[in-house]
């Protein structure tokens, strides 16, 4: 992720919070005292909005028994919960975490079946383990391949991410919430890095950086009014679209390893503290081996001595503020990292529940 993309990311992560926790001072300040009978009512509320979470889970086959790998789960509820989605492992197995109890509707689609629904109750702390889905085969279809390549189940995985964003807005394309996601073809890392750059959201915050950098007198070689404010996005942009490009797609493509930041959710705080500081400097190859993150930290490096061929020549510092840069852009990286492992996966509502297939 961008550098200047990272900084908007936390700040407004910040900002929420800081807000979140004005709010419920404010709402705890003027809410008035129970009576004993409304208390006992609330105290009844209040436990049972605490019962424990279950899950769902089943296996996916053909008419044959056979089971169907990447098929398409989406599970609904009544109560307006965002909708989730599954894909069927090599297993044909899907399963939804830390559901809460109640109704709820699934939806399962397939190439060359016919779409299969089913629905039920989940009750509270249940390991629900369904019984087997078998898919008729769609009438229109003489024949079908159940087995999705590499770049198949990829590609799946891409557009689950494409949906990702931080309070429904905040684009968070460069997380996985797959532990084992299958790695990207240089093609699809390209795609990810022009999605990234073109997103809405990227521009509004460059153009909210310039403003800042203006109303500041920033880089005062590009002067004021209409035509500086210009020059300051335009800088500020090319540095995203560099950083980008140079760190999620080009180097990670002729260097084989993968630009996202993989989620890992499980064991102690210590461990996933270490684990997301760790991935400042270290990353995922496309072999599945850790290795250390040399798109990130070239990729900062090369950036930073871009942006030297169209600022102001007052503000540029050559090798030194190159070599500065990186090492802020690492350690934006490690806050950001920490960010994703603890808070911005609970404000991120299409998050993936579970590891999709493999071919």
């Amino acid at each position: 992720m961008p550098l200047r993309l990272r900084f908007g990311l936390i700040i407004f992560a910040f900002a929420t919070l800081s807000w979140t926790s004005s709010g419920f001072a404010q709402l705890s300040q003027k809410t008035p005292a129970l009576s004993p009978e409304r208390q006992g009512t609330a105290s009844v509320s209040g436990q049972a909005l605490e019962q424990p979470s279950g899950s769902i889970s089943g296996t996916i086959v053909d008419p044959s028994g056979a089971v169907i790998v990447g098929a398409h789960v989406v599970l609904t509820r009544d109560d307006q919960s965002p909708t989730q989605e599954s894909l069927s492992d090599n297993a044909g197995q899907f399963s939804f975490a830390n559901i809460a109890p109640g109704p709820f509707h699934l939806t399962i689609t397939s190439a060359g079946f016919a779409t299969q629904t089913s629905s039920g109750i989940l009750h509270a702390g249940e390991i629900a383990a369904l019984p087997q889905f078998a898919l008729a085969v769609d009438k229109n279809v003489t024949e079908v391949d159940v087995r999705l390549t590499q770049v198949e189940v990829a590609e799946e995985q891409i557009k689950v991410e494409e949906k990702q964003r931080v309070l429904g807005a905040i684009p968070n394309f460069y997380v996985s919430y797959i532990s084992d996601a299958v790695p990207l073809t240089s093609k699809q890392k390209f795609k990810l890095a022009w999605k990234t750059v073109q997103d809405p959201f990227t521009f509004v915050v460059v153009g909210g950086a310039a403003g800042v950098q203006q109303a500041q007198n920033h880089f005062r070689g590009y002067g004021q009014g209409a035509e500086g404010y210009a020059k300051r996005f335009s800088a500020g942009y090319a540095d995203t679209v560099s950083g980008t490009f140079i760190g999620g797609a080009i180097l990670p493509s002729l260097l084989k390893q993968d630009p996202r930041y993989f989620y890992k959710g499980t064991g102690s705080t210590g461990s996933r503290f270490q684990y997301a500081i760790a991935n400042a400097v270290i990353c995922k190859g496309d072999n599945g081996h850790w290795q250390p993150n040399y798109s990130n930290i070239i990729g900062s490096l090369a950036a930073g001595g871009i942006s030297n061929l169209y600022y102001p020549a007052q503000d540029r510092d050559g090798l030194g503020l190159t070599f500065d840069n990186a090492a802020i852009g690492i350690g934006e990286t490690a806050i950001t990292n920490l960010l994703q492992e603890f808070l911005i996966r609970k404000l991120t509502p299409k998050s993936h529940n579970h590891d999709p297939a493999k071919p």
